[in-house]
C-alpha cells in the first residue's frame, strides 16, 4: 500500500485508514486480532478509534490486540467525555490506559457542541500536546468556519494548531466539496473520510427495489431506504460498473473517494477480515480520469453553492471547484 503526507505535518501515512468502531461490538476481540494483522500485513498503519465506541470498550479491546507492534501504527482517537478543558484533558488519559501507551499520534474534538468555547478547545487541545499525549490534533465534523476560527486562535496565542478534520464523504454525501475541501487544498489539511461506502449502500450488499437483507443495517436505519429510492438509478449504475472493472463495489466505492481532489484518505470500517480484504482491493484499483468523472456523473448529489447576482447576473447555481 502506498503512503501519503497527512496534511502539513510531513508524516507518512497508509492511504487507507483503518476504522475500529465496530471492535468488540459485532466483532470479537479473535476476530478484530485478525483484522488488524491483516492490515499491519498490507502496510496499512493508520488506525482510527474513539473514546465513545462501546463506551470505552473498543479502545480497551485494541490496547490488547496492539501489543508490541504500537511503534507500527499511526493511532487517532477522540475525545469523549465532553468538550470543555476539564474533558478533553481527562479522556486522554482514560483513553491512554485503555489503549495501553504513553501518547496517541492523533487526538481529535469528535463532534462540535452548541455553545461550546473553541478558546477552552485549543488550550487544553494545547495542554495535551505539550504534556507529550498527542503529538498531533484535530477535529471531526467541523464546518470550514470553525476550523479556521479555532486555528485564528491558535496562532494569536502560539499555541498548537488543528491539522486534520474528520468527516463524511462518499458519492451520495458531497456537501463537503462547498468549503471544507477548497479550505484543506488552501490550506494543507488532512482530510480523512468516513463512511465511504454510504452505511453499506454502495457495498453490494443493498439493490434499489429489493427487500432488505434479514439483520443489515438497511432493515432499522430509515437513511438506508430513503438513500436507495432517491438514488436508486446511480447504485444500478455504479453496482454495473463495479462488474464492469471487475472489482468490488467496496474497493470501487472507496478507491473514488482516495483519488477525490483534497482527500488525505478513507476510513474503511469493518467488521471481518472479508470485509477487509474487499475494500484493501482499492489501494491497488486506478481509476482514470474518465472512470473517476463517470462514478461522479451517476449521482445527482453535487454540491452546490448559491451566488445572488445582484447587479452582477441572476441567482445561479453552480458546483464548487477543488483544484
Amino acid at each position: 500500500m502506498k503512503t501519503i503526507t497527512f496534511g502539513n505535518t510531513g508524516e507518512q501515512v497508509s492511504e487507507i485508514c483503518l476504522g475500529t468502531m465496530m471492535f468488540g461490538n459485532t466483532c470479537d476481540q479473535a476476530e478484530s486480532d485478525r483484522i488488524l494483522s491483516a492490515a499491519l500485513d498490507a502496510d496499512l498503519t493508520f488506525v482510527d478509534t474513539a473514546a465513545m465506541y462501546g463506551d470505552g470498550g473498543t479502545e480497551d479491546l485494541l490496547g490488547k490486540i496492539i501489543g508490541d507492534r504500537r511503534d507500527k501504527i499511526f493511532l487517532a482517537t477522540k475525545v469523549h467525555k465532553g468538550i470543555d478543558g476539564e474533558s478533553i484533558t481527562t479522556s486522554i488519559d482514560e483513553s491512554l490506559l485503555r489503549l495501553q501507551t504513553d501518547r496517541v499520534d492523533l487526538y481529535l474534538i469528535h463532534w462540535p457542541k452548541v455553545g461550546m468555547d473553541p478558546e477552552e478547545v485549543m488550550q487544553a487541545l494545547h495542554t495535551v500536546v505539550t504534556a507529550g499525549k498527542a503529538r498531533y490534533i484535530g477535529c471531526s465534523n467541523y464546518p470550514a468556519w470553525l476550523f479556521a476560527h479555532s486555528n485564528a486562535i491558535a496562532t494569536k496565542n502560539g499555541w498548537t494548531p488543528l491539522v486534520n478534520n474528520q468527516i463524511p464523504y462518499n458519492l451520495v454525501e458531497r456537501g463537503i466539496e462547498v468549503e471544507v475541501l477548497p479550505q484543506a487544498a488552501a490550506e494543507n489539511i488532512a482530510i480523512t473520510v468516513y463512511r465511504p461506502l454510504l452505511m453499506g449502500v454502495l457495498s453490494g450488499k443493498y439493490r434499489p427495489g429489493a427487500a432488505m437483507p434479514d439483520g443489515s443495517r438497511g432493515v432499522d436505519d430509515t437513511r438506508i431506504g430513503a438513500w436507495l429510492s432517491r438514488f436508486g438509478d446511480g447504485v444500478d449504475g455504479f453496482l454495473s460498473m463495479a462488474e464492469e472493472l471487475g472489482t468490488h463495489p467496496a474497493a470501487l466505492a472507496t478507491a473514488w473517494v482516495k483519488q477525490s481532489p483534497g482527500i488525505t484518505c478513507p476510513i474503511v470500517g469493518v467488521s471481518s477480515l472479508k470485509q477487509l480484504e474487499k475494500s484493501l482491493a482499492a489501494a491497488t484499483l486506478e481509476l482514470s480520469a474518465e472512470q473517476h468523472d463517470r462514478l461522479t456523473g451517476l449521482f445527482e448529489a453535487a454540491a452546490v453553492q448559491e451566488e445572488c447576482g445582484g447587479a452582477f447576473g441572476p441567482l445561479r447555481r453552480e458546483r464548487a471547484l477543488l483544484g
